[in-house]
C-alpha cells in the first residue's frame, strides 16, 4: 500500500473509511477530534453484466462474463452507476487528509471492500487497514495500536469467490432457461441447499409408514402412599417391543430379536396385566451431568434464533446487522466459536455477580472450534465490550427484535463460562405376568427413567433449544418413587396405544443452516442469503416454519444431477470451500484454482467442456415425475399438471385425443401428491373443453374452454373443406390466365373470459353469447364521445376514449344504463384501492427518521423507501443483495442530494415572419 506522504500542508486529518453510515456515526463517537469517518455504503464497484461492457470488449475474451479468460481470469470491474457520487466524494475528502485508515470488517468480503476503495482512490498518504471485532472504546484503541497492511490472500480467495460464482451460473443458468423455465438460476451454493430440500421430500414421497402398539401403565407402590408414576412396555418374554426405530422408511420391521404387537394382541395384554402382580426388577441410579453449549457462531445464532425466537435466517443477520453497528454485539459473521480473555473474564465476573460464586467453574473454558476451517482471529458472537451490558441495562435502548437477540446472546455468552448442570438420573425396571385372557402367561416388562437436576449451574441463565427428529422421546424430568428390587407395585391402569411411524421431518431454516455447516456447504456469511434466495427464486416455500420445495426444484435438481453431476455434489461442493479457504490463507493462487476448474486438465474435465459436452437433453423428460401406473406429474410453463400416460381415444372416431390433464393445487406438497390424490384430482378436474351449442345466427358452434390464463368461451371457425376450396369461383389475373385459388385467411374467433361466477361446467349457451358481445355500447355523451362497458383484467369499467372508470360488479355489464355511465364520468376520476402487497424487504427503522425501511415493488422497478424518502434499488443489484447498511447508506443520499430539480421547459421559439 503506498505509504509516501504528499508534499502538501499538514492537516491533521484522518480519514477513516467503513462500510455503512450506522457504522460510520458509531465509531465517529470514540475516535473523536483529528478522525473523519465516511461510509462507502458496500462496495463500490462490481462484475458488470456482459451486456454493459463497450463494444471492443463484447467480443474479446472478456465479453462472456466480464472477466479475462486469457489473463489469469482477471475480472473487469466497474464502478456502480450509484455509487460514482460517493467515489468523488470520497475523493475529494481524501485530498484534504494526511492518513487513510481502511476500517471495514476484517472478513474476506470487508478485505475486499478495502482493495476496491484502495484501487479507486489511489491515496497519495499513508495508509492503514484498521480491523476490529466489536465497536467499543476499548476495541478501537486496540485496533489503532494493531494496524496492519491489506491482505491480498483474503482479497484473492473473496475475488476468486466472486468469478467463481459468475462461471457457475453463466454457464449452466442458461441450459435451466432451455431445458426448464426462463429465468431459473443455478447459483454454486443454492443449488446444493436447494438438492438437500428436494432429496428430503424424495424421502417423504417414498416414504411408507408402519403400524405397531405399545403399552402404557400406571403404577403405585402398595407399601406406601408415593406419588403414581407411569411407565412403557419395554420387553415381552425377554425380547425388546418394537419401537418406531426398528421400522425402515419403506415401513419394514428391520429391528432384530424384537416383538412387534399389533392392535389385538395389544389390547388383550393390557387386559391380563391389568389384575397382574407387578414387582420392582431392578432400580439403578447414575450420576447426570450437563456442559454448557459453546458461545455463538454465525451458523448456531441463526439456529438458535429461528428455534427459540422463530426469526428467519435473513431477519436474525439483519437484527445482528444493526446490533454490531450500534456497538452492542461483536461482528456477527464468524465461524469461531472462541472468546477473548477480555470476554472470558466478563462473561466469568457477571455470572458470579447475578448467579453466586458456585456457579462458575474453576477453570475458564475454552471451546474448540467444530469447523476446520474457521478463522482463529475471529471470537464467537457476544456482547460487546470488556464488560457486559445486561439485558435490563440496554431495555430503555433496544426495542423488539432487537432486544430479544441482545438478550439471546447475552445469555447464551454467559452461561458458557458457567458450570455444569449436575444431578442424577434414575432408571426403574418393574414387570410381571398376565393373568387370564389370551396374553396369560406372558412376561412383561416396563421401564421408567427420570431425571432430578439437584444444581442447575448454567441452566439458570440458559437452555440451548433442540430441532424436531423423528421419534422423539418424551425427555421431560420427573420424580421416580423411592423403591427398591422386589417391592410389590400396583397397577393403576394398563392402556395399549396404536402408533405410525413419521417421516423424516422437513428442514426448516434452523435444521438446513446446520445441515449445511455439518456438510461444509457455503459458509457463515452466506447462510442467511442463500436461504433467501432459494425462496425468492420459487425453488422452495414455506409453510409455517417448514421449508418445501416447489415442482419447478424437482425439474432443476434432476437435470443438475443428470448432467452436472459434480456441482451438486455435497463432497465436490464442501471441497470448492476448502480450495477457497486455502487461496485464503495463501496456501494457492485464485487463478490457478479457477483455471482448473474451468478448462480443467488432462484428469479432469472442467466446467467448459461440460458445458460444451452435454449432448441431447429430454426436457419433457426432465418435466416428468411419475405418480403412480397411469399418471405423470409435468412441470409446465404456467404450472405443474397431471396428466395421463394411458391414450383417450374419441368415442366418435377412434382416434387418439389429447391426454386428460388436472391441475395440481400450489398449496399441495410434494409428498402429498399420492398416487390415490392424483387419481382425485383427475377425477375432479373441470372438463378442458365442453360444447354449450351452436348460434342460430351464425351457425357456429360454441365452446367453453380451460385455459392457460383461466376459463374463456370461443366460436369454432371450421377450416374449409377441399370440396369447398375446389369449388371456390376462378379468379384471372390481367393477361387472361386463371390464378392458383388459394384458402382464406381464417377469421378470428369472438372469445370471451367467464366471470368469477361462472365455471366451464355449469356456463350456458345464452351467458357465453353475451359474454362474447362484450363490449357492449351505451350511447354517448354531450360531445358525441362513445361509451362502452367491459370485463377486464382487473374487473369490469367503462371506457370512453382513453379514460376508464371501474364499476361495481360483473352483473352490471349487462344492466347499466347510458345516464348511470354519464353521472361517474361526471365526477372527479379517482384511483381506485389496491390490495396492500408485501415489501419485497424490510431493514427495520432508519437512523434518522425513524421510520421503517422496506423495499417496495415499483413501477420502474424496486425501490427503497423508509415512507419520507425514496430511491431506486441500482439496476446492477438485486433485491436480496441489498443489506441494511446499502439501504440506509441510498437513502442517506438521496436525502443529501434533496429532491429532484425539474426545469420547465422553455417556450419554442417563435419563427420570425420572413420579409417579403
Amino acid at each position: 500500500m503506498p505509504s509516501k506522504a504528499a508534499s502538501k500542508p499538514k492537516t491533521g486529518k484522518k480519514l477513516v473509511i467503513v462500510e455503512s453510515p450506522a457504522k460510520s456515526k458509531t465509531i465517529a463517537k470514540y475516535l473523536g477530534e483529528g478522525f473523519v469517518v465516511e461510509a462507502s455504503i458496500g462496495h463500490i464497484r462490481d462484475l458488470p453484466q456482459p451486456s454493459d461492457l463497450p463494444a471492443d470488449l463484447k467480443k474479446s475474451p472478456i465479453g462472456k462474463f466480464a472477466v479475462d479468460l486469457e489473463n489469469g481470469f482477471k475480472p473487469y470491474y466497474v464502478i456502480s452507476p450509484d455509487k460514482k457520487k460517493k467515489v468523488a466524494e470520497l475523493k475529494a475528502q481524501l485530498k484534504d487528509a494526511d492518513e487513510l485508515y481502511l476500517a471495514t470488517d476484517g472478513d474476506r468480503e470487508g478485505e475486499a471492500i478495502a482493495w476496491h476503495l484502495l484501487e479507486v482512490l489511489k491515496p497519495k498518504v499513508p495508509v492503514h487497514r484498521m480491523t476490529f471485532a466489536e465497536i467499543t472504546k476499548e476495541s478501537l484503541q486496540r485496533a489503532l495500536g494493531n494496524l496492519r497492511e491489506l491482505d491480498t490472500d483474503l482479497v484473492d480467495a473473496q475475488e476468486t469467490r466472486r468469478v467463481l460464482d459468475r462461471l457457475y451460473g453463466y454457464e449452466i443458468s442458461p441450459v435451466l432457461w432451455r431445458k426448464v423455465s426462463r429465468g431459473l438460476s443455478a447459483g454454486r451454493v443454492q443449488s446444493v441447499v436447494t438438492r438437500m430440500v428436494v432429496e428430503r421430500e424424495r424421502e417423504r414421497m417414498a416414504f411408507r409408514s408402519a403400524g405397531y402398539w405399545d403399552l402404557l401403565g400406571t403404577f403405585t407402590p402398595d407399601a406406601s402412599a408415593g406419588e403414581p408414576f407411569s411407565a412403557k412396555l419395554s420387553a415381552l418374554d425377554g425380547r425388546r417391543v418394537a419401537s418406531g426405530r426398528d421400522f425402515n422408511d419403506k415401513g419394514e420391521l428391520t429391528g432384530k430379536n424384537v416383538a412387534q404387537l399389533d392392535e389385538v394382541a395389544a389390547k388383550a395384554l393390557a387386559a391380563s396385566l391389568l389384575h397382574a402382580d407387578f414387582a420392582v426388577r431392578s432400580m439403578e441410579h447414575k450420576p447426570y451431568t450437563r456442559r454448557p453449549a459453546a458461545p455463538f457462531t454465525t451458523s448456531t445464532l441463526q439456529q438458535e434464533a429461528g428455534r427459540k425466537l422463530r426469526f428467519s435466517s435473513k431477519s436474525t443477520m439483519q437484527t445482528a446487522q444493526r446490533l454490531y453497528e450500534n456497538g452492542y454485539i461483536t461482528y456477527m459473521r464468524t465461524d469461531s466459536s472462541s472468546l477473548s480473555d477480555e470476554a472470558v473474564n466478563a462473561a466469568r465476573r457477571q455470572a458470579s455477580e447475578l448467579y453466586g460464586p458456585e456457579f462458575v467453574p474453576a477453570a475458564k473454558r475454552v471451546y474448540a472450534n467444530k469447523s476446520s476451517n474457521a478463522q482463529e482471529a475471529h471470537e464467537a458472537i457476544r456482547p460487546a465490550g470488556d464488560s457486559f451490558r445486561t439485558p435490563a441495562q440496554v431495555a430503555s435502548a433496544l426495542r423488539g427484535d432487537e432486544f430479544k437477540l441482545y438478550e439471546l446472546i447475552w445469555k447464551r455468552t454467559v452461561a458458557s463460562q458457567m458450570a455444569d448442570a449436575k444431578g442424577s438420573t434414575a432408571t426403574i425396571k418393574l414387570g410381571a405376568t398376565a393373568v387370564g385372557g389370551a396374553a396369560a402367561g406372558q412376561d412383561a416388562e416396563f421401564s421408567a427413567s427420570g431425571t432430578v437436576i439437584t444444581f442447575r449451574g448454567f441452566l439458570a441463565a440458559y437452555e440451548e433449544g433442540r430441532d424436531e427428529s423423528r421419534n422423539d422421546a418424551d425427555d421431560s424430568d420427573r420424580r421416580l418413587p423411592n423403591v427398591k428390587e422386589k417391592d410389590a407395585l400396583k397397577a393403576a391402569d394398563v392402556t395399549a396405544n396404536g402408533h405410525e411411524t413419521s417421516p423424516p421431518p422437513r428442514f426448516t431454516e434452523a435444521s438446513l443452516t446446520k445441515e449445511m455447516e455439518e456438510r461444509d456447504i457455503g459458509r457463515p456469511s452466506t447462510y442467511a442469503s442463500t436461504l433467501s434466495t432459494i425462496m425468492d427464486r420459487g425453488y422452495v416455500r414455506k409453510q409455517g416454519s417448514a421449508l418445501i420445495p416447489t415442482w419447478i426444484a424437482f425439474s432443476v435438481i434432476r437435470l443438475l444431477e443428470q448432467h452436472f453431476t459434480s456441482y451438486v455434489d455435497y463432497k465436490f461442493t464442501a471441497g470448492m470451500e476448502t480450495g477457497l479457504d486455502r487461496i485464503a490463507n495463501g496456501e494457492d493462487k485464485g487463478s490457478e484454482w479457477l483455471k482448473h476448474f474451468y478448462f480443467g486438465d488432462d484428469t479432469d474435465a472442467g466446467l467448459l467442456a461440460i458445458v460444451n459436452n452435454l449432448g441431447e437433453i429430454d426436457a419433457r423428460d426432465i418435466n416428468s415425475i411419475k405418480i403412480g401406473e397411469d399418471l405423470v406429474l409435468r412441470v409446465g410453463k404456467f404450472g405443474p399438471y397431471l396428466e395421463s400416460t394411458v391414450p383417450t381415444l374419441d368415442p366418435k372416431t377412434g382416434e387418439i385425443i389429447e391426454a386428460a390433464r388436472a391441475n395440481v393445487p400450489e398449496d399441495l406438497a410434494p409428498d402429498e401428491l399420492t398416487p390415490a390424490k392424483a387419481q382425485e384430482l383427475m377425477a375432479t378436474a373441470a372438463p378442458e373443453e365442453r360444447v354449450l351449442g351452436v348460434e342460430e345466427a351464425t351457425g357456429r358452434t360454441i365452446v367453453a374452454k380451460n385455459g392457460r390464463y383461466g376459463p374463456y368461451v370461443t366460436e369454432v371457425i371450421p377450416e374449409m373443406t377441399e370440396e369447398e376450396f375446389a369449388n371456390q369461383p376462378v379468379e384471372y389475373y390481367k393477361n387472361g390466365k386463371p390464378k392458383p385459388a388459394k384458402k382464406p385467411v381464417k377469421a378470428k374467433p369472438r372469445t370471451g373470459s367467464l366471470f368469477k361466477t361462472m365455471t366451464v361446467d355449469t356456463i350456458t349457451l345464452d351467458e357465453a353469447l353475451a359474454i362474447m358481445s362484450l363490449p357492449r355500447v351505451l350511447g354517448a355523451d354531450a360531445e358525441g364521445n362513445e361509451i362502452t362497458v367491459q370485463n377486464g383484467r382487473f374487473g369490469p369499467y367503462l371506457k370512453k376514449g382513453s379514460d376508464s372508470r371501474s364499476i361495481g360488479s360483473e352483473d352490471e355489464i349487462f344492466t347499466i344504463a347510458l345516464e348511470a355511465a354519464l353521472e361517474i364520468y361526471s365526477q372527479p376520476k379517482q384511483r381506485g384501492a389496491r390490495a396492500a402487497v408485501a415489501p419485497l424487504a424490510e431493514f427495520g427503522e432508519d437512523p434518522v427518521s425513524g421510520k421503517n425501511i422496506v423495499v417496495k415493488e415499483g413501477r420502474f422497478g424496486p425501490y427503497i423507501t423508509d415512507g419520507v424518502t425514496n430511491i431506486t434499488v441500482p439496476r446492477d443489484t438485486e433485491v436480496e443483495e441489498l443489506t441494511r447498511e446499502i439501504a440506509v447508506g441510498l437513502l442517506a443520499d438521496k436525502r443529501e442530494r434533496g429532491p429532484v430539480k425539474r426545469t420547465a421547459k422553455a417556450p419554442a421559439k417563435r419563427k420570425a415572419a420572413s420579409k417579403k
